[in-house]
């Protein structure tokens, strides 16, 4: 029998089917399955995040057993381009501290890593976007994962060359909000979706 992705596993999880033998390690990390080879679902609140400079992508999700996931809250965080690069990461901090203050019970925050850029520059304003949101999470004391656009494509859509418009319309299927995202939510729902399903306790 053909082993089961953690997509899956999680899927037959939800619905109450039997999740039989182990899931393959992924690149960089892996599912949870207890002893008797079941995977254990993660259970609590998700804050992903998209980190872009000028548009910063937030969305929390709540995981419990039995349902689908639910999107709570999701936001864009716009910084016009007339703003200055110290401005625009101000309003970040401030955007992910708040989703972090308003939302109770927050469990982990997991973000998309940066993707290879050959400017040099670019590769710095999106690293301070990270690094800044990253900071907002971790002065709370919540844990921080990060996950390859790769990893969370693969881990959500089931190819890791779904493009952003199929990433969101899978996003949009498990969640079953019936809205469309804008893209840098959808990538932030993504990224959330990608920690449940691939996240190890203990790890």
């Amino acid at each position: 029998m053909a082993r089961m992705t953690s997509r899956q596993m999680w899927t037959a999880k939800l619905e109450g089917r039997p999740v039989a033998g182990k899931v393959a390690a992924s690149k960089g990390g892996s599912a949870h399955v207890s002893e008797h080879g079941h995977k254990k679902p993660f259970v609590g609140l998700v804050l992903g995040i998209d980190p872009s400079l000028r548009g910063t992508g937030l969305a929390l999700l709540e995981f419990a057993p039995g349902r689908q996931p639910v999107l709570l809250r999701c936001r864009t965080v716009r910084v016009p381009a007339s703003r200055s690069m110290a401005a625009a990461l101000a309003e970040i901090h401030r955007a992910v501290a708040d989703f972090i203050d308003t939302s109770e019970g927050v469990r982990h925050v997991a973000l998309e890593q940066t993707i290879y850029v050959q400017n040099f520059q670019t590769a710095q304003i999106l690293g301070a976007a990270r690094g800044t949101a990253m900071a907002a999470a971790a002065l709370r004391d919540l844990p921080v994962f990060e996950y390859a656009p790769l990893r969370v494509k693969r881990a959500v859509s089931g190819s890791g060359k779904a493009s952003k418009e199929q990433l969101a319309r899978t996003v949009k299927a498990m969640l079953g909000h019936g809205r469309t995202l804008d893209l840098d939510e959808s990538d932030a729902a993504g990224v959330a979706l990608c920690h449940a399903f691939t996240w190890q306790e203990g790890a």
